[in-house]
């Protein structure tokens, strides 16, 4: 009969059947003399057990994520919650904080692409995002972060000149980000990065007087050149009116003369007809018109010896014009010329000659 079999004999050496107590035990294998309640190897298997027990499971926490090695070598990557493994020294579990946000700052000098050296604030926050490649990519991903942060940055900032550096670094930050990602992912890091800026860039403290002059300078040609801009905005349109004028005005003088010159031109055609018609009729009035012209623009004409007339102005006299200084003799306004002795071979002449006389008397 076997012996754990309720009712059996005892089995060689004296072991009891049925319950009692330490019969738990007691129903073990016989390890170095049996578990019995004197025995300290109970107690170490209990132990044992215990250590085994919590040995072999692993909570993995929402932050966490963890590496599990077999024999030193990666076997499986276990995502949050409760797992289960073989007993140390079988298997290990590395756990990391995937979703801490880590954060690398640094001022660095930088040459641009113009020859200006400026210092640059580099802030950059990131975090694991494969906890295989963070652990095992490289020998230390931290520092191959930093190394990197200052390439990718002096890459970017190299290919600009200095006033990007200054006054656009915003479109810098991006293309040093998509950079420095790019050189993660291909030293195989497992990092991810999640923001980098450059919050402030300035020049050397050594040569900061001559940059502020050079600044200062840039700053007078700016305002000089908005100056000239608006001058220039405001004396264009007035020039170019000005010229318009001048050229309409000219237009108008130019057809002005054109008509007077078309008129006079007739009418020297109408008068040269009319003098063929009625010669002396015609001589004598425009003789007359002559005369009424002149006559008409002066205010006092008095008669002289039938060959000049004087202007006298009148002193005193009351007018609505202040008087006018005493002039001299004008030139002479003359009669057409009265010839004393008749041309035979001239019809007409001494007839004419004798009404300019009455007329002039």
């Amino acid at each position: 009969m076997a012996w754990n079999k309720p009712g059996g004999a005892s089995n060689g050496g004296g072991r009891r059947s049925g319950g009692g107590p330490g019969g738990l035990f007691d129903r073990l294998p016989n390890f170095g003399g049996g578990f019995g309640d004197g025995n300290p190897l109970r107690w170490i298997w209990i132990a044992i057990g215990l250590w085994l027990a919590f040995n072999c499971f692993v909570l993995v926490t929402e932050q966490q994520r963890g590496v599990v090695l077999r024999f030193g070598q990666f076997d499986r990557v276990m995502q949050p919650g409760p797992h289960f493994k073989l007993p140390w020294p079988l298997e290990r579990v590395i756990k990391v904080n995937a979703t801490e946000i880590k954060t690398y700052s640094e001022t660095v000098p930088v040459l641009t692409r113009d020859e200006n050296i400026v210092s640059v604030e580099i802030n950059v926050q990131y975090r694991i995002g494969d906890a295989q490649l963070y652990l095992f990519g490289t020998r230390n991903a931290d520092d191959v972060l930093k190394e990197a942060t200052l390439s990718a940055v002096r890459e970017q900032v190299g290919r600009s000149d200095l006033d990007t550096v200054l006054s656009a670094r915003s479109a810098l930050s991006v293309s040093s980000k998509q950079r420095l990602q790019a050189a993660l992912q291909t030293y195989k890091t497992g990092l991810v990065v999640t923001e980098l800026n450059l919050p402030n860039a300035r020049p050397p403290e050594e040569v900061k007087p001559a940059f502020d002059d050079v600044n200062s300078a840039q700053q007078d040609k700016d305002r000089l050149k908005n100056e000239a801009e608006a001058y220039a905005s405001k004396i264009v349109p007035e020039a170019r009116g000005q010229a318009a004028r001048v050229r309409t005005e000219a237009e108008g003088y130019k057809t002005a003369a054109i008509a007077r010159a078309t008129g006079d031109a007739q009418r020297f055609s109408l008068l040269v007809e009319q003098y063929k018609a009625a010669p002396e009729v015609t001589r004598k009035r425009l003789w007359l018109e002559t005369v009424q012209q002149v006559l008409a623009e002066n205010r006092k004409v008095v008669g002289g010896d039938g060959r000049q007339l004087i202007y006298v102005p009148m002193q005193g006299a009351t007018t609505t014009q202040p008087a006018a200084p005493a002039q001299a003799i004008l030139p002479d306004l003359v009669s057409p010329t009265v010839e004393a002795t008749a041309d035979p071979a001239r019809p007409g002449r001494q007839g004419r000659n004798a009404g300019r006389e009455e007329n002039a008397r």
